[in-house]
């Protein structure tokens, strides 16, 4: 460790470097920054212009050029050493390591101009002793904390609190996590003594994420979870589950997939509805607009055609009519050939003398 710290101040000073880029060991991606950059475009959290919604959620991290540390905290913090690279360290469990320990992790890298960056783990016993069972084992933690290209040193096996004799050991120069108080049994604070001594450099929580809310999201989709991984190939023993769950799981499946055909199917019928709507639509349109060209058309063929006959009828019934205005008194022929024959049919009825018919005697 001694070894590589030599190594990158040989190479270059703290003046000359403002980012910083030591060489690991124990990790073979080698680490560069621009202290030009405010958005680092091989960021894990691709904080890119190409991603608006990403920069709406999370400010991008710039890079610290100065030796300066925050003095607007309710405690000390000494300030670094210029001549050789700044030993920070971070601890936790980062269990389904998410981009909330990465940007945390970036922030501590970034706090100054030439940081070499330590994380300490802890191991699944005393992990699940104090906060529960998680979900990767400790090995796979390690690994996984291992790629992030933010850290330069993985310690396996940290412990759960930091002490004196830790910090002494691997001459930590600042201890990083976000500055409110983290209790335990011991404490109410585990980072107390540290703050105490000049030694506790603060980060940001990122709001929104922690790997309680991803487990969270799981169990609460547990039955999709598990239906997905069913038709994946796993069997129900892989997954912990009674045959009874796996038939139950079989019928929501075909349940959704009855649903789904069923809004497709109604969706479709809809669509194919509207769309002759539209058709009979346009062809009333259509035929609305023929008939109306052809009106003026068709009167003028009916008046040729049948004019003249027209204007005769019309015309007898007008001139009944003025004569009838004219003589109100003057009855019509019709009117005297009804009386003519009214007069015939009684006189017919009254006999030839005159007198009323007999009635047949009893």
């Amino acid at each position: 460790m001694a070894t590589t710290e030599k190594a990158s101040s040989s190479n270059s000073s703290a003046n000359d470097q403002p980012t910083s880029a030591p060489s690991s060991p124990k990790l073979g991606a080698s680490r560069s920054g621009s202290p030009l950059l405010t958005v680092d475009p091989d960021s894990p959290m691709a904080l890119t212009d190409a991603d608006p919604n990403m920069l709406k959620c999370l400010v991008p991290i710039e890079v610290n050029t100065s030796y300066e540390v925050p003095t607007d905290r309710d405690y000390y913090i000494n300030p670094p050493p210029r001549d050789r690279p700044v030993r920070l360290y971070c601890d936790g469990i980062y269990d389904l390591m998410h981009y909330g320990h990465m940007r945390a992790l970036e922030q501590a890298k970034k706090s100054l101009p030439n940081v070499y960056l330590m994380v300490g783990m802890c191991n699944d016993k005393d992990t699940h002793a104090r906060k529960g069972k998680t979900v990767q084992v400790d090995l796979e933690r390690y690994e996984s904390m291992r790629h992030c290209r933010w850290v330069d040193e993985v310690i396996p096996d940290a412990p759960w609190i930091v002490t004196q004799e830790f910090l002494d050991e691997h001459e930590i120069d600042y201890v990083c996590h976000d500055d409110l108080p983290y209790a335990s049994a011991e404490s109410d604070d585990v980072y107390a003594f540290v703050k105490a001594q000049g030694r506790f450099m603060p980060t940001q929580r990122t709001d929104g994420v922690s790997t309680s809310d991803l487990i969270t999201r799981i169990v609460r989709d547990y039955d999709k979870y598990l239906r997905r991984n069913l038709e994946r190939g796993m069997s129900p023993k892989d997954l912990n589950i009674s045959f009874l769950k796996e038939q139950e799981l079989n019928i929501q499946k075909q349940i959704s997939a009855i649903r789904d055909q069923i809004k497709r199917n109604f969706q479709g019928t809809r669509e194919d509805v509207v769309g002759e709507l539209e058709d009979l639509k346009a062809e009333l349109r259509h035929t609305k607009v023929f008939w109306e060209d052809r009106r003026q058309d068709i009167v003028r063929g009916f008046t040729s055609m049948f004019g003249s006959q027209v204007n005769k009828i019309f015309g007898r019934k007008r001139s009944d009519r003025d004569s009838i205005s004219q003589n109100p008194e003057a009855p019509s022929k019709k009117t005297r050939k009804s009386s003519e024959k009214s007069s015939e049919d009684l006189g017919s009825e009254a006999g030839p003398s005159g007198s009323a018919p007999e009635s047949s005697s009893s």
